[in-house]
């Protein structure tokens, strides 16, 4: 075999996934200059061999398992996946060219690429989803589906041309039985890993096989093979055979006549069945060949020697031939050639051609160049030859060279269809022969063949990149993590900062928080990273049974290298129904994918990898698939979203982020004359009852120490305390500069919040003598703002007592007495309050006003407590 070096060919590049071509369900035909390309998806493509271009491309409506071609009627018969046979007249179908659907198939040598011609759903001939392959007989179409349980081989007439495109009704069917149960639920049979393989076997002199082409699965067999293989019946009716290679193994056959006459006289569908063989693996091809050598008077020069190969490589060879006593017998005979098995064709001189993920091989069967042959004239022992091909998934013998050799048609596993040119002579040329001309052609074959091996290269070199790549990103996720952990004391390398204010984002004001993220590291944040933002809402004061919601928006980081900062600006509220839930936590945390930097290295990128296994890598990524390191948490309360339109001047005054949205309708009517008041509660409560007050009083010298440097001699402690409260909020710079004491301002919903600083002296309290204190009262007409910004002057209290409480010297001597009145007063309020909303759940609506209106005094007196904050 060292005559085998191919000439290899590249004639056109079709688009493939990224992975590659899995074998099993690309096709390749060829009739005469044209060639039927399928590649597995939705796309069939006709190339011409004589003008080197695409003349066609079909889009079917599914992926496409199995084409064949009706040469005398130019019918292409094609089997999508899950829908059904589709039927195509090529000399009707149109073959325009668009220069704007370029993205169906890629090219090389810079030709306008070809459009796309959609199918329509009229062309399906046989609908029906369990369908895994067939083949055409004559005028009949005989089809192999997956049933829940079993396979069954059905028989249907096609329609001629003119006639209606739907089947004019089912000869026939039978069912296989099979050693293992098929997978998927029953009723619900899923689509196999490994297609099966129908084969159509006549003899000779049959018109079942007229019309087809190279590469469409059927072929005469010699007499005497015929009739050991499939019966005397057979035989007599000279019927063709359909012959089944299954998934499990099994190689089995069926009397095409005796289906059709099974549903006239019914029998028992067992005896239209006979099973040939078990290979114990999947079957991936069945075909027949010429084993012997041609005498001058020979008269059948049909094929005599069936072959099916397996998934693993283990090939079956069968062959009539005499015994000892002198009967015909057939001949089964069982090799093992190199696997997996991606596809395989028969060729001339009793030659068979299998593809691996690693190797293009031949295999001989032929006598004359047999080493080793046992007495039935099969040899004991296959040695295939290697031809320096690798990853082709599907393989046609286009034609046989006079001069003893062979031309392949070929389609690799990256979409690129060749031609491979072998020399078959068992005798090698002589040196001495060789022509300074002939040089130019075997440096053309080398670079042939390195071109291959350089393609094996490539695809490994992208492999390891890719593996280096993601072990780079990964070291560099690492050390930012180890510096965001070493730093959860004091300012951190990598910050997020968080601020709000109003602004006109929709046809209201919205609010809104700036998050800043600045990396003061010395690493960079790359591929992978992402900004995730929580915005976490207040529980309703309304239904305290109802978890405030949370959203979160995740924004990936392209890259963010040392120095770098980046801003992302999100809404807050209010919402739809105008409300907005404060207080707001804002939290920020980085987040790192491993599956979007390392899933993609894991995945098996080889073209040659084996296509019938799972295409999915294992799962070795944890179920959590990222790291999330927490940034910063920032709360949003009532004292930053207060807005002061009385501070700033006219000049200054931002249209529409002052107050709350007034429409130009309301404002011309109010211009015409006085008009009515809305009758809400709201707007009652604020005309006719005394706006809401709370009032907390804190030690002066608590103040003192907590504000210090901020605390200057030419500011009271009530501008600092003021400002204090109204740090985060964006009318800071106006409050500090005009040293208020007192402000005015409007809530997110629009009613007015006063907010009073003042120095007290409290006299009772102390035994040494009157004690000063600061006096923060908050006043508003709207109980839900009232009590919002109670709650953040106390949230703010609370952090700067526990600040103090370690520097603090200890408290000047208390009237303890005064202290325990004034408890035993707190308490007694809180009973009253209980006893009042209990009543409030039995009274009707008459008697429950004075009860109501008792509660509000208790809860004014519990917001205004004679208690001290030292």
């Amino acid at each position: 075999m060292a005559g085998l070096e191919p000439r290899v060919e590249y004639l056109e590049s079709f688009r493939c996934p990224l992975g590659g071509l899995a074998a099993g369900k690309p096709r390749v035909l060829c009739h005469g200059a044209e060639i039927f390309v399928s590649t597995g998806s939705e796309f069939v493509y006709v190339y011409d061999q004589e003008g080197r271009l695409l003349t066609a491309v079909y889009r079917f409506p599914g992926q496409v398992w199995h084409l064949e071609l009706w040469a005398p009627r130019r019918l292409l018969y094609v089997l999508c996946a899950q829908k059904g046979i589709y039927c195509l007249s090529l000399d009707q179908a149109s073959r325009s060219v668009n220069q704007g659907d370029g993205d169906d198939r890629g090219s090389e040598d810079g030709q306008p690429p070809c459009a796309a011609v959609p199918v329509h759903p009229d062309a399906c001939l046989l609908p029906d989803d369990t369908l895994c392959t067939f083949t055409v007989v004559d005028d009949m179409l005989v089809t192999l589906a997956q049933g829940p349980a079993r396979w069954k081989v059905q028989l249907s007439d096609c329609p001629c041309p003119g006639e209606d495109a739907r089947p004019r009704g089912q000869i026939g069917e039978v069912e296989l039985s099979t050693s293992s149960p098929l997978a998927g639920a029953p009723g619900e049979p899923t689509a196999p890993h490994i297609l099966p393989v129908l084969c159509c076997v006549s003899p000779p002199g049959s018109s079942a096989l007229q019309g087809r082409t190279r590469g469409s699965r059927g072929c005469l067999l010699e007499q005497a093979l015929f009739g050991l293989l499939f019966g005397v019946d057979a035989s007599l009716l000279e019927s063709p055979v359909i012959l089944c290679g299954l998934p499990d193994g099994q190689l089995c056959c069926v009397v095409l006549k005796t289906l059709v006459t099974s549903r006239l006289s019914p029998g028992d569908p067992k005896a239209l069945v006979k099973i040939l063989h078990h290979l114990e693996e999947p079957v991936v091809f069945i075909g027949a060949l010429k084993t012997e050598s041609l005498a001058e008077d020979a008269e059948d020069t049909h094929p005599d020697c069936l072959v099916a190969l397996g998934h693993g490589g283990r090939i079956l060879a069968i062959k009539a031939s005499w015994d000892e006593a002198g009967t015909l017998v057939p001949e089964l005979r069982e090799y093992q050639l190199p696997g997996p098995v991606l596809c395989a064709a028969c060729g001339g001189g009793g030659r068979v051609y299998h593809s691996t993920p690693s190797e293009l091989c031949v295999a001989d069967l032929a006598r004359g160049r047999a080493s080793d042959r046992g007495p039935g004239g099969l040899p004991s022992l296959l040695c295939p030859a290697g031809l320096g091909i690798c990853s082709v998934v599907t393989l046609s013998v286009s034609c046989e060279v006079p001069e003893g050799g062979a031309r392949l048609l070929a389609l690799s596993a990256r979409g690129r269809l060749m031609t491979c040119s072998l020399d078959l002579s068992s005798e090698m040329p002589c040196p001495t022969r060789a022509a300074v001309a002939d040089t130019g052609q075997k440096i053309k074959e080398l670079l042939s063949g390195i071109g291959t091996v350089s393609e094996r290269v490539s695809s490994l070199k992208k492999a390891v990149d890719q593996r280096n790549k993601a072990l780079t990103c990964l070291n560099e996720a690492m050390n930012v993590s180890c510096v965001l952990l070493a730093s959860r004391e004091g300012p951190r390398p990598i910050s997020c900062t968080t601020t709000t204010a109003w602004s006109r984002l929709q046809p209201q004001d919205m609010l809104t928080a700036t998050c800043r993220l600045e990396n003061n590291s010395g690493l960079s944040l790359d591929r992978g990273w992402a900004l995730c933002v929580q915005v976490l809402t207040s529980t309703p004061a309304s239904d305290t049974d109802v978890a405030g919601s949370a959203t979160t928006y995740t924004i990936p980081v392209d890259r963010l290298g040392p120095g770098d900062r980046r801003e992302v600006t999100l809404p807050l509220g209010p919402g739809e129904d105008g409300a907005l839930d404060l207080p707001l936590t804002v939290s920020c945390a980085l987040h790192y994918s491993l599956r979007e930097v390392v899933g993609g290295a894991l995945a098996p990128s080889e073209s040659f990898k084996d296509p019938f296994l799972d295409e999915c890598p294992p799962d070795v990524l944890p179920e959590q698939d990222g790291i999330c390191l927490p940034l910063s948490k920032h709360t949003v309360d009532m004292l930053q979203c207060l807005r002061f339109p009385g501070l700033a001047t006219p000049h200054t005054q931002p249209s529409g982020l002052l107050g709350p949205v007034s429409d130009s309708v309301d404002t011309f009517l109010g211009s015409l004359g006085p008009r009515s008041e809305p009758a809400g509660p709201a707007s009652l409560r604020a005309k006719f009852l005394p706006p809401s007050v709370a009032t907390i009083r804190v030690s002066a010298e608590l103040l003192r120490a907590a504000l210090g440097d901020s605390h200057t001699a030419g500011t009271s402690l009530g501008c600092a305390t003021l400002q204090w409260l109204l740090a985060e909020n964006t009318a800071l710079d106006v409050v500090r500069s005009r040293r208020l004491s007192s402000v005015q301002g409007v809530a997110p919903d629009g009613t007015d919040l006063h907010l009073t600083i003042r120095e007290v002296a409290v006299t009772h309290l102390c035994t040494a003598g009157p004690m000063q204190t600061v006096e923060i009262q908050v006043e508003s007409s709207s109980l839900a703002s009232l009590c919002s910004a109670h709650h953040a002057v106390i949230g703010r209290l609370q952090r700067m007592v526990v600040e103090q409480a370690a520097q603090s010297s200890s408290p000047p001597d208390l009237r303890v007495q005064y202290l325990r009145q004034i408890h035993i007063n707190h308490e007694t309020l809180l009973r009253e309050v209980q006893a009042l909303r209990d009543r409030l759940c039995t009274e009707d609506e008459a008697s429950s006003c004075g009860t109501a209106e008792r509660l509000l005094q208790v809860y004014a007196q519990l917001r205004s407590p004679s208690l001290l904050l030292l």
